[in-house]
C-alpha cells in the first residue's frame, strides 16, 4: 500500500498507478502478490476520486460563496443578471449560459440576458409554459438536464423553439428555476454546443447558484422601487414648487392680456405677450389653418390632429417640441395657438387661445357684416345689372370692377353658414365680393385664369367645409356679361358633377369638348389647340401627315392595318406614326373618353380649315 499512499500524496495521474505493478511482474512477482496490488490499486483510485470530487465541491463552493458576496454588492438589476449568468457560464465551464424571466401579463418566460450566445433569433425567444426545456422547468419549478436536446421527448417540442436552438448550435442543457418561495419569476440555464452529460454535483452547483440569484434580483427590484419612490417624492417636490411659480405667471400673463383687450389691441399684441411671458415662438392660426401672426412652415397632419385632441379635450396638447391650444364655437375650430418650446406652461397658452377667439369673434361680426353688403352688391350685379351706382357701390368696398374679373359658383351639401362665411372672408381678403346661396356659394374675385381660380377655390372650400364643394367659373367685368357668366360658371359646376368630379374646380376651357357645350364663347379653336396642338404643330414643322394617320386610324376603327389600306402607306408607317403621336400627346390617348376629345378635335380642326386640310396620304413620318 505505501507506493498508492505515497501516489495518493502527491496527486499522481491515473495512469501512475500502473506502476507498482508492472514493477512487481517485471521482478518476477507470485499471483498473490500481483492480485493483492490490483485490489491496493482499485481502492487507491477510489480513494484518488473521491479527493478530487471534494477538492471540486470546495472550490466550487467557495466561488458560490464568492459569487454571494458579488451579488450582494450589486445594486443595478441589470448588472445582478449578467453577473449571475456570466459566473453560471463560468463554474460549469459550458459554451453558453443564459437566463429567461417570467412576463406575468403574457404568462410565458422571455430571454433576458445571454453569455456566450451567438443567435439573435435565440436571444429574442420566448417559451411558453411547457413548451421546450426551459418552458417546463418554469412550469414545474424542477430542474431538469438533457445531453442531447433534439433527442429528448421529455418536454415538447416546438418549431420556433428548436429552430432557435438549432440556429445556436445548442446541444446539451441544463435548467434551474429562480425561486423566490414558491413562485418561480425565471429559469437559468447552462448549454453545450456538443453532446455531453450534466452530472449531479453541476445539478446542485447551479441550482444553488440560482437561489442566491433569486434573492439578489428581488433585493435589486426593492432597491429600484425604493429608489423609484424617493424620486417620485423628489419630483412632486419639485412640482408643487413650480406649480407655484407657475400659478403667479399666468396671474401676471392674465393681467397682461385682459389689459391689451380694453385698450383695444390685437392678435399680435396677445402672441407678444405669450412668447414675452412663455418665450419660444408663437404663431396664430385662423380656422383654416392660416397664419394670422407668426410663422408655423410645414405643418404635417399629426399637429392638426393635436388642435382637435385640444379642442375635444378644453385644454393644451403637446408634440415634441409645440405647445397647441385650439378653440372652437358651435363645434367649428376659430382659432389654434401653436408654440414651440421645450418647456412652457399650457394654461397661460388656454387663456392666451380664449382672448384671441374672442377677438376673431369681434372681427367675424364686423365682417359679416361688410359680408351682407358685399353680397347685396353681387346680387343686383346678377340680377339687376342695369341697377344706377354699382361701380361706385363695389369703389367704396375696395373693388374694381373695370378690372378683369373670375366669377364662381361653389356647389356643395349643407353647412351653409360656414360656407357663406368661407366666401365672404376671401371676397373680404381678395378685394372680391361674395354671396350666399341655397346649395352655393357665389364669388367675383380678381383675375383672368377661370380654371385655376375654380380649382382653388373647390380645393379650399372643400378643406373647410371637409366635403365635397364643386366649383364652375367664367371670366367677366362690369362691362361684360356679369349674369352670362353666372349662369356659364352654374353650367361648369353642374357638368364637374355629372361628370363624377365632384370637388373639383374648372371653366369651360379645363372641361374639353363638355366646355364647348356649357360655355357661351364656343372657344372651338382653343379646344382644338388643347387636344391636338402638339400633333398639328409638328405635321405643321415637319410637313408630315400624322393628324391625317390619326383620323383615318379613328376611321377604321383603331386597325393599323386597314389604316394602311386606307392612307395607301405601308402597316409598319402607320405603327411609327402611332408612336409619334403616342409620345405628343402622352399616355392614356386611346383611353375611351381622351379618345372621343381627340376624333371631335379632328373633325372640328378639318371643319374650320377646310380649305387647308391635310391630304391623307403618303409622307414623311
Amino acid at each position: 500500500m505505501t507506493p498508492y499512499l505515497e501516489l495518493l500524496a502527491r496527486e499522481a495521474s491515473a495512469v501512475e498507478f500502473e506502476g507498482p505493478i508492472i514493477e512487481a511482474r517485471a521482478a518476477g512477482a507470485d499471483p498473490a502478490t500481483i492480485e493483492a496490488l490490483e485490489q491496493a490499486k482499485v481502492e487507491a483510485l477510489k480513494v484518488r476520486a473521491l479527493l478530487k470530487r471534494r477538492a471540486r465541491r470546495e472550490a466550487e463552493l467557495s466561488a458560490l460563496y464568492d459569487t454571494a458576496g458579488d451579488l450582494a454588492a450589486l445594486r443595478d438589476l441589470d448588472a445582478v443578471l449578467e453577473a449571475i449568468v456570466h459566473r453560471a457560464k463560468q463554474l460549469l465551464a459550458t459554451d453558453i449560459a443564459y437566463m429567461t424571466l417570467h412576463d406575468p401579463e403574457r404568462g410565458d418566460t422571455y430571454m433576458r440576458v445571454t453569455d456566450g450566445s451567438i443567435s439573435a433569433k435565440f436571444q429574442a425567444l420566448r417559451l411558453a409554459m411547457g413548451a421546450g426545456l426551459g418552458g417546463l422547468v418554469a412550469q414545474t419549478a424542477t430542474p431538469y438536464a438533457t445531453a442531447d436536446y433534439f433527442a429528448d421527448a421529455r418536454f415538447r417540442h416546438k418549431d420556433d423553439i428548436d429552430e432557435a436552438v438549432k440556429e445556436e448550435g445548442l446541444v446539451a442543457i441544463l435548467g434551474v428555476p429562480l425561486r423566490l418561495g414558491q413562485r418561480v419569476i425565471g429559469v437559468l440555464m447552462a448549454a453545450n454546443r456538443s453532446a455531453r452529460p450534466f452530472h449531479q454535483e453541476e445539478v446542485s452547483l447551479l441550482a444553488s447558484l440560482a437561489a442566491h440569484a433569486a434573492v439578489a434580483i428581488d433585493n435589486a427590484r426593492l432597491l429600484q422601487e425604493t429608489r423609484n419612490a424617493l424620486e417620485e417624492l423628489s419630483q412632486a417636490h419639485r412640482t408643487l414648487r413650480e406649480h407655484g411659480a407657475a400659478v403667479e405667471r399666468a396671474a401676471l400673463a392674465h393681467d397682461r392680456m385682459t389689459s391689451l383687450v380694453l385698450r383695444g389691441g390685437g392678435i399680435e399684441d396677445v402672441a407678444s405677450v405669450v412668447t414675452d411671458v412663455l418665450g419660444g415662438s408663437l404663431a396664430v392660426l385662423d380656422d383654416l389653418g392660416r397664419a394670422i401672426t407668426g410663422e408655423v412652415g410645414e405643418l404635417d397632419a399629426g399637429v392638426f390632429e393635436a388642435a382637435q385632441a385640444s379642442r375635444a379635450l378644453g385644454r393644451t396638447v403637446r408634440r415634441g417640441d409645440l405647445l397647441i391650444a385650439s378653440v372652437d364655437v358651435g363645434g367649428e375650430p376659430l382659432c389654434t395657438l401653436i408654440l414651440r418650446s421645450d418647456d412652457a406652461d399650457g394654461r397661460i397658452l388656454e387663456r392666451a387661445a380664449l382672448v384671441c377667439a374672442l377677438m376673431l369673434l369681434f372681427r367675424r361680426s364686423v365682417a359679416e357684416a361688410e359680408g351682407r353688403v358685399r353680397g347685396e352688391l353681387l346680387d343686383d350685379l346678377i340680377s339687376r345689372p342695369d341697377s344706377p351706382g354699382l361701380a361706385d357701390r363695389a369703389r367704396r368696398l375696395g373693388v374694381d370692377l373695370s378690372a378683369p374679373h373670375v366669377l364662381v359658383v361653389a356647389r356643395h351639401e349643407g353647412q351653409r353658414e360656414r360656407a357663406a362665411f368661407w366666401a365672404s372672408s376671401q371676397a373680404a381678403l381678395g378685394h372680391g365680393l361674395a354671396a350666399g346661396r341655397a346649395g352655393e356659394v357665389v364669388l367675383l374675385l380678381p383675375g383672368e385664369n377661370a380654371g385655376a381660380v375654380a380649382q382653388r377655390v373647390a380645393a379650399e372650400l372643400t378643406a373647410s367645409l371637409h366635403s365635397p364643394a364643386t366649383a364652375g367659373a367664367s371670366r367677366t367685368s362690369l362691362t361684360g356679361d356679369v349674369p352670362g357668366a353666372y349662369q356659364e360658371a352654374r353650367r361648369c359646376a353642374e357638368a364637374l358633377i355629372a361628370l363624377g368630379r365632384s370637388g373639383e374646380g374648372a371653366g369651360a376651357a379645363e372641361l374639353g369638348f363638355v366646355g364647348l357645350l356649357v360655355g357661351d364663347g364656343r372657344d372651338v379653336r382653343g379646344f382644338v389647340t388643347r387636344v391636338l396642338g402638339p400633333v398639328l404643330d409638328y405635321d405643321a414643322r415637319r410637313g408630315t401627315a400624322l393628324a391625317g394617320t390619326l383620323a383615318a386610324y379613328f376611321g377604321t376603327g383603331g386597325s393599323p392595318s386597314r389604316t394602311a389600306e386606307a392612307m395607301h402607306i405601308h402597316v409598319n408607317t402607320v405603327t411609327q406614326r402611332l408612336d409619334r403621336i403616342g409620345r405628343l400627346l402622352g399616355d392614356g390617348w386611346q383611353e375611351p373618353e381622351r379618345a372621343l376629345e381627340i376624333q371631335l378635335a379632328l373633325r372640328l380642326n378639318r371643319l374650320s380649315h377646310t380649305s387647308t386640310q391635310q391630304t391623307v396620304g403618303p409622307g414623311p413620318i
